[in-house]
This record gives C-alpha cells, structure tokens and sequence, in this order.
C-alpha cells in the first residue's frame, strides 16, 4: 500500500492510507517518528481535508469558507467536534474489535452526529468520471461536516469491519488502516515509509551480528 500524499501551503499533508473514510480522518492525529502531528489544525484544514476526502466539493468548501469568516465561533465549535468525533472513533479503530463497550459508546456518538442534521444526500459525479455520495444539510452548515465520517464508521460496524482494522506495526506511528489482504497478515501502514524503516531496522541488526560473531571468531 502506498502513500498518498496531499500538500498545501502550510505545510500541512494528508495521508489517505487507511482505505476507509473515517480511517483516513482518524489519522490526521498521527505520531510520526516519535511525534505527534495534528494537521486539523485549524478549520481551513478541515475543510481542505474534507475537500480532498472528496467528502466537500469546490463550491461546498467555498460555502463552509465564508460561513467560517461569518460566523468564526460557530467555525470552532465544528473544529472541536470534529475532533471530539475523531477522538472516538480512534478508540473504536484500535479497541472496538474487543471491547463492546467502546463499540457502544462510539454508536452513541454515531448516532448524536446522524440525529443533530437534516438535510439531502446526493450521488454526484467528480470531472475524474466517478461518482461520490454527499450530503447536504439544511440550516446549519456546519452541523452535516461529519455526516459522511461517521457513516463510513456504521458501515464498518455493520458489516463487521472491525477485525480487520489494524493499527501500524511499526510503535512509533498510531495510524490505523483497513486490511483488506487476502491472508489478513497486512503490518504496516505504508510499505514506503514505516515497512522500509523496518525492513532497514532488521538489516542493520543482521549485519551487526554478522560483524558480532567475525570479532569472537577472531579473538
């Protein structure tokens, strides 16, 4: 599985590795070599994030902007939900599958974002030639943001996704991915970046053992 990235002018990149929707937005609070990166940082990268999850479009993204310049306390409150909602489903994604407890609570917290909006959804066609679901609140433009999150996160408790959720091999990153391997045996979230690390980690071990045993073979 490879990386893709996303760049903006604030430094800020998106990594879409986790082959789920709600995965991939569970990942913009990743630990990466040792550190730990939030890229929501404020709500122009949320909208830039949805826009790139092709869950907002250009002119939707545009809206969600000025309403943000309009009205910039109801732009925080969408900012700390939002991540009030990643926080819970970053539990579900590394302990849902054995704890049902969490698998309830974050149901709860599912169903408080599907339960607070009204609005239309749409199957719309992207200038690429596919074809995304959306979904369009009505009244507030800030409360339908995390419509299309959480329902990817139902459809994954609903179609008993959860055993097959991992969490990167490599202990210095957090990222959570959806192993759709035929063997199940997926370690790592991105062979470019985490499995090369470890593959150069073992290397660097075997040859220090090679040169280990030449110095006691000659003493």
């Amino acid at each position: 599985m490879h990386e893709q990235r996303h760049t903006y002018a604030n430094n800020q990149e998106f990594a879409f590795i986790g082959e789920r929707l709600w995965l991939d937005f569970v990942n913009t609070d990743a630990s990466r070599k040792g550190g730990r990166f939030d890229t929501l940082i404020d709500v122009e990268a949320l909208v830039k994030w949805l826009n790139t999850a092709a869950v907002l479009d250009s002119e939707r993204s545009a809206s969600i902007r000025r309403r943000a310049q309009q009205q910039p306390a109801g732009a925080t409150a969408a900012l700390a939900d939002a991540r009030r909602i990643r926080s819970a489903l970053r539990l579900l994604a590394e302990r849902g599958a054995v704890s049902s407890e969490i698998s309830f609570n974050t149901v709860a917290e599912i169903n408080r974002v599907l339960g607070r909006s009204a609005g239309t959804r749409r199957l719309e066609g992207r200038a690429d030639g596919a074809f995304v679901r959306s979904f369009v609140p009505v009244g507030d433009a800030f409360a339908g943001l995390m419509i299309p999150i959480v329902e990817s996160a139902a459809d994954a408790l609903v179609l008993r996704e959860l055993g097959r959720v991992r969490s990167c091999g490599d202990p210095r990153c957090n990222r959570v991915f959806f192993d759709s391997t035929r063997n199940g045996r997926r370690r790592w979230c991105d062979m470019a970046t985490c499995g090369n690390r470890a593959k150069a980690a073992r290397h660097r071990e075997r040859t220090r053992v090679i040169a280990l045993r030449g110095t006691r073979a000659i003493a």
